[in-house]
């Protein structure tokens, strides 16, 4: 092979190389019904929301909104929690800026947070004064 064709193979194969060794970022999206009835333990609240976050797999960053409506009081608090499945309770993984509704933001989360994201075990919740350890939650599942 001559050398302007090894040169042009090497231009070839170069974009190639570039793109096997980077991984390319996917975005996954996951979504949540907020019920009281999903709360653990559940509550008599007839509030209702919903929840969106939005995963960079590459940058591990997540993009949420968070809305709701008819809550007892102003919400106090508001949280993406796990892992835990449907039913259980765990500690916060991202605590989110509670406000009027939505509630909207960014975070970054670990590759363990992100493992548990996909498996379905986190969940959003929202506090308020009446119910103090949440009023509404919805576990986090893929699809829109």
């Amino acid at each position: 092979m001559s050398a302007r064709h090894v040169a042009y193979a090497a231009l070839l194969a170069a974009p190639l190389a570039f793109a096997a060794g980077h991984a390319h970022a996917k975005t996954m999206t996951f979504t949540a019904k907020l019920t009281s009835s999903a709360e653990v333990p559940p509550n008599s609240s007839t509030g209702t929301g919903t929840a969106k976050v939005t995963l960079d797999t590459k940058s591990r960053t997540i993009n949420y909104e968070v809305t709701y409506d008819g809550l007892t009081g102003p919400a106090t608090a508001a949280h993406i929690h796990g892992p835990a499945a449907p039913g259980k309770n765990a500690g916060v993984v991202v605590p989110l800026q509670v406000g009027p509704s939505p509630i909207t933001g960014t975070a970054t989360l670990t590759k363990a947070q992100v493992s548990e994201l996909e498996h379905g075990k986190d969940y959003v919740n929202i506090h308020t004064d009446a119910n103090k350890g949440g009023e509404l939650r919805g576990q986090l599942h893929k699809g829109m």
